[in-house]
């Protein structure tokens, strides 16, 4: 489905930048054990081959969701729920794995308008690009 947006929205705008949000633990040999990793890194291998005028691949780790955001998968909702005291000290002890909605938004609206340093973004990468500079 990100190819088909991504084709759909390179034939309108091949000046445009898009960013991809995938996640931690993507493969991008191709060549893993693990099914959604391969299929993650092989979409993403596709898309930053795009014409486009920029292509960010972010791959956050954990998401804490702010401001009242909810998955729409019933799992995802049933875990966060559990977790949800959690993630404020998980955050801040581990804050090279743990993100904020916010956090994710803001540096993807910094990658959009300046650029980011490398084409594929971790969560360290995404914490730093959404820090206003």
């Amino acid at each position: 489905m990100a190819l088909a947006a991504a084709a759909a929205l390179l034939r309108l705008n091949p000046e445009m930048t898009f960013i991809f949000v995938s996640g931690a633990g993507a493969d991008s040999t191709e060549r893993g054990r693990v099914m959604w990793a391969r299929v993650k890194g092989k979409t993403e291998n596709a898309l930053l081959q795009l014409p486009f005028k920029a292509v960010y691949v972010f791959r956050p780790g954990i998401i804490q969701p702010l401001h009242g955001i909810q998955s729409k998968t019933p799992g995802y909702r049933l875990v966060y729920a559990v977790a949800k005291p959690l993630l404020p000290i998980a955050r801040r002890l581990f804050p090279n794995y743990v993100l904020t909605t916010e956090q994710i938004g803001r540096a993807m609206l910094a990658a959009a308008k300046r650029g980011a340093a490398k084409p594929i973004l971790d969560a360290p990468d995404i914490r730093a690009l959404s820090n206003p500079a």
